[in-house]
């Protein structure tokens, strides 16, 4: 079942993307900002990779990425700032968003003020999630949106120039290749593994509360 998950996982984020374009990209990092999970670890990388390819320029993917986490961004922000809390427990549950990830990032939130929306851009999990404590405090829109595509864009850039340097030593280089292929076993099962503990720790996590 997990390995159809990925299949399906990287066959949609794949289509979109090579279908299109850079609102392709713009699309999925919007899903994964609205507290999806669609990784941006795999997004982010593809497009690099179609970078090496000469499909994208570096610099329009990064920043088609990080326009796409300002508006995914605005369904947390909306949420916090309409419903609060409890809106976010009902519902959260349905993507595999607990009580934790919530609590991680009003703490974050807390402690830094509006300007945890940059820093928290930056940061695996809490970057997903950091709008929605943003909505409750109702933070200005203009600073929140400000603060969420400067933070955005150095990550969106990082996830894809990997992308972009991968690609261009997979098609350089082809000792790359073999190693690729000599690994694909591990890697699959590593993928699997790791997918699998995902959703068991959330889903376990669901149910304590």
């Amino acid at each position: 079942m997990i390995e159809k998950i990925l299949g399906i996982l990287a066959t949609f984020t794949i289509g979109v993307i090579s279908t299109g374009g850079y609102l392709g990209i713009a699309l999925l990092m919007a899903i994964e900002s609205a507290c999806i999970p669609l990784p941006s670890e795999i997004i982010m990388p593809f497009a690099g990779y179609l970078v090496s390819t000469g499909h994208f320029n570096l610099y329009l993917a990064a920043t088609a990425g990080a326009i796409g986490c300002n508006l995914g961004s605005i369904v947390g922000y909306e949420i916090g700032k309409r419903g609060g809390r409890p809106v976010a427990e009902r519902w959260g549950r349905y993507v595999l968003v607990g009580p934790g990830e919530l609590d991680a990032a009003d703490r974050f939130f807390a402690r830094f003020g509006n300007i945890a929306v940059l820093i928290g851009r930056l940061l695996p999990v809490i970057r997903s999630f950091i709008a929605f404590p943003a909505g409750v405090a109702r933070m200005p829109l203009i600073p929140f949106h400000i603060y969420t595509f400067i933070g955005s864009w150095p990550w969106c850039f990082g996830l894809a120039y990997l992308g972009m340097v991968l690609g261009d030593k997979w098609n350089s280089d082809p000792r790359v290749k073999a190693a690729f292929h000599s690994a694909d076993a591990v890697i699959a099962v590593v993928l699997v593994a790791a997918v699998g503990f995902y959703i068991w720790h959330r889903v376990r996590g669901l149910k304590r509360h």
